[in-house]
């Protein structure tokens, strides 16, 4: 039986002008190629999108503009998390949820919570929302690893209802033998859609999809659907590509891949810096090899 949040989740990035405020006409384009490309839902406000550099109040606006500029009114996703639970909590109390399929909780960073702490904490998340929960496991970027038994006790949770996973092909395979049969895993990694999907995933919360949605849609349904061939022939094409994107860390590499098809600038917010020229015409140069661009 098939999840709305099956497929291919964007990870959307925040589109920025000259003067770093958020584009709104950028955003509009943005929501609309992906959904035209056939994204099956949108995640606003994911660490794509440089919640570490914006405001509350932008936050709340951009769900917002998401909810009201959803072309194909696909289910919406937001990034709600960080490593203070008690301004989480006030957050979760003070955002307007409906319309929302679940909220997506980073886990906490820098200040290395214990396992016994990421139950604590995830669960009081889970008691506070009014929508589901998927956990976010990045340990790369926050450190802190959800360990397994952590993932299967906070699975046990009725308003848990799965996990974004992008630690390594390891930890997919114990998921995938571990997890209850309903719990939703979905890949953090595009580099790796077709070997998790292979082994009992649902899907992907894509960064690439945000300029390529058709594409990596058709990889990451070929695989759902079984057909593996089809789908290792288009992740091939991606692998070099996809390692590109992360030289300048992201979502640098994808905003510059957005500007280059004309969706929306490729500024970013301090402390991160746009693209490099030489990264530029290498994104470029790879988009036109592998058939991504004319």
């Amino acid at each position: 039986m098939e999840h709305p949040l099956m497929g291919v989740g964007v990870a959307l990035i925040t589109p920025f002008d000259q003067n770093h405020e958020i584009d709104y006409d950028g955003l509009r384009r943005l929501l609309e190629t992906t959904s035209e490309g056939g994204v099956d839902y949108f995640v606003v406000q994911g660490t794509t999108g440089e919640t570490s550099t914006t405001t509350a109040q932008e936050k709340a606006d951009l769900l917002k503009f998401a909810k009201e500029n959803n072309p194909k009114n696909l289910p919406i996703v937001y990034g709600l998390g960080g490593n203070n639970t008690k301004v989480v909590l006030e957050t979760i109390k003070n955002t307007d949820l409906s319309g929302v399929s679940a909220i997506l909780s980073v886990c906490p960073y820098y200040n290395k919570p214990s396992q016994a702490g990421l139950i604590a904490h995830f669960t009081a998340i889970a008691d506070a929302s009014p929508v589901p929960v998927l956990l976010y496991n990045v340990p790369g970027r926050t450190v802190t690893h959800i360990q397994i038994p952590t993932v299967l006790e906070l699975a046990k949770h009725p308003n848990i209802i799965g996990i974004k996973d992008a630690s390594s092909i390891e930890n997919a395979i114990e998921l995938t033998k571990r997890c209850p049969e309903d719990f939703l895993l979905l890949s953090g990694d595009d580099n790796l859609v077709t070997t998790s999907i292979s082994m009992g995933f649902s899907g992907v919360i894509s960064v690439i999809a945000n300029a390529f949605p058709k594409e990596f849609g058709e990889l990451t349904w070929a695989a759902l659907k079984g057909d593996f061939e089809k789908a290792a022939e288009i992740q091939q094409r991606f692998v070099d590509f996809d390692t590109l994107l992360y030289v300048e860390s992201n979502p640098v590499g994808i905003k510059k891949c957005c500007e280059i098809k004309g969706i929306c600038s490729s500024e970013v917010r301090l402390p991160l810096v746009k693209a490099s020229d030489e990264l530029g015409a290498k994104l470029e140069k790879a988009m036109i090899a592998e058939g991504f661009w004319k």
